[in-house]
């Protein structure tokens, strides 16, 4: 019986120990499997991440401008009086020729009645110089018939010729003056028929200026009773900055917005860009000019507008965020690793590749002298050593001929001309895997806007690239000390909750 029990003993507690062995090992194989899921998920958690996607990119030049009508006319005065009358009002659509306003005509038409009657008095008179002229032709005639018979003295004959020739100048200078009267009745009949003043074009009524029973005067200069406007057609006047006005070709897709309709985009097509610019405060801005359809009249006269022209553009592409290309993530502790993203690295390796090649312009003056020199003193002792350092000499050379002719074609390269087309560059980029583990990998980028750039080859649409770090936060010790809320050095605060 003791052994029995003994033997029982033994198998409990043989039981017992592997239960404990059996619990040791899911302890250690769950702290390894949470050691490699979630240390990779606490690195990676370091890292923003973004996805490629498919999209549309523009790169884009922005600027602001204003709608005007493309065909629109003031509609002066040119006779001075009192406005009589007005028939149109702001808004109102017009055809050419309907009458507009009527200007008080009383003064005018008198002046017309007195010239017409000026005019009458003097064809009257031009019929009584006419039968004077007649009366000295017969006498003419009849002086000359009596001196033929010697009938009459020759003083007799010569008075009827001055008479006659007397008769035919007066007749004459009443035919002018007629014709300076009927001149001036034209004119004063045109300032009667301008007191009417009619639509020189089909329109809008888009302001006026003069009200009605306001005394008019166009003695010094015409003034502007209303606007008529064509709104069928606007015109956007952008004003682009000198920083991008050499971006701009004419016929690029353009499109804008205005304040009321920003979710709506009307599109067109650049028309001009005027040479002269304008400089207010220093700033050097051009006149961009372009039309758009305007057949709701939904646009109108003086809007505010954004204006969007479409330098390049690219539909249904890989896109991923502007940040992520040229990006090395820093890994925390390692100071060789240094971001692509560091603009003062970029320039340390800028300055020291320019030092460099300074350095090598010089040992190659340096070597052409020597190779010159070499070139002397072999030709006197051997033939075949003189004909190596002629090749070497001879590659020299072409190397600071080729050199020369880059710089003179980079001072001769003027400014970069407007075109649509972009060329692939190549950029590399941070991908990450389902694990966190990270990858650098090349790519060739196209269009790129200031928030995205588009992927030709190198990255599919769905992966993970890295686009930033984190800001970790350290501990500071002056306010390690402190309740949370309270500024440092500041004590009996109550914490912020």
């Amino acid at each position: 019986m003791s052994r029995l029990m003994t033997s029982i003993g033994e198998f409990f507690s043989l039981l017992r120990r592997r239960s404990v062995l059996i619990f040791i090992l899911l302890i250690l194989t769950a702290l390894g499997i949470w050691k490699f899921i979630f240390d990779q998920s606490a690195d990676s958690a370091n890292y923003l991440t973004a996805t490629v996607e498919r999209g549309e990119i523009h790169n884009l030049v922005t600027a602001t401008g204003v709608l005007q009508p493309r065909d629109y006319v003031d509609v002066g005065a040119q006779v001075s009086g009192q406005l009589k009358k007005l028939n149109v009002v702001v808004g109102q659509e017009v055809k050419a020729g309907d009458l507009l306003a009527e200007i008080d005509a009383t003064v005018y038409k008198a002046k017309v009645d007195g010239i017409r009657a000026q005019l009458l008095n003097q064809k009257a008179q031009l019929g009584d110089k006419e039968a004077q002229l007649l009366l000295a032709k017969i006498r003419l005639e009849r002086q000359q018939n009596l001196f033929k018979d010697d009938a009459t003295t020759k003083e007799s004959l010569q008075t009827a010729e001055a008479g006659f020739q007397s008769s035919s100048s007066l007749l004459k200078a009443l035919q002018a003056q007629i014709q300076q009267t009927e001149s001036s009745l034209r004119a004063e009949e045109a300032n009667l028929e301008y007191a009417r003043i009619y639509a020189p074009m089909s329109g809008t009524v888009v302001s006026i200026t003069s009200r009605q029973g306001q005394t008019l005067n166009a003695n010094q200069q015409a003034p502007t009773i209303m606007r008529i406007a064509d709104l069928s057609t606007m015109t956007v006047q952008t004003q682009v900055s000198e920083a991008d006005i050499g971006k701009l070709r004419i016929g690029m897709p353009v499109y804008f917005t205005t304040l009321g309709g920003q979710d709506y985009r009307w599109y067109s097509k650049l028309n001009r860009v005027e040479p002269t610019p304008q400089v207010t405060n220093n700033v050097v801005l051009y006149n961009a000019l372009f039309e758009v359809p305007n057949d709701t009249k939904t646009l109108m006269t003086s809007m505010s507008t954004q204006v969007f022209f479409i330098a390049s553009e690219a539909k249904d592409t890989l896109i991923i965020p502007a940040s992520a290309v040229n990006f090395k993530p820093r890994v925390p502790g390692d100071e060789k690793n240094k971001s692509w993203g560091d603009k003062k690295s970029d320039w340390q390796d800028r300055k020291k590749n320019a030092q460099a090649d300074s350095t090598q312009v010089e040992k190659d003056k340096v070597e052409r002298n020597d190779i010159k020199n070499d070139k002397a003193s072999v030709n006197e002792n051997s033939s075949a050593s003189t004909e190596v350092d002629k090749k070497e000499f001879d590659k020299t050379q072409t190397t600071g001929a080729h050199r020369e002719e880059r710089r003179r074609n980079r001072e001769r390269r003027g400014p970069p001309i407007a075109t649509g087309e972009v060329k692939p560059q190549p950029a590399i980029v941070q991908v990450m895997d389902a694990r966190g583990n990270l990858s650098e990998r090349k790519i060739v980028t196209g269009i790129s806007s200031r928030v995205q750039v588009q992927v030709l080859e190198g990255l599919q649409e769905g992966e993970k690239i890295v686009s930033g770090m984190r800001q970790l936060e350290k501990p500071n010790a002056s306010t390690s000390g402190s309740p949370v809320g309270v500024p440092p050095g500041v004590s009996g605060g109550r914490p912020m909750r």
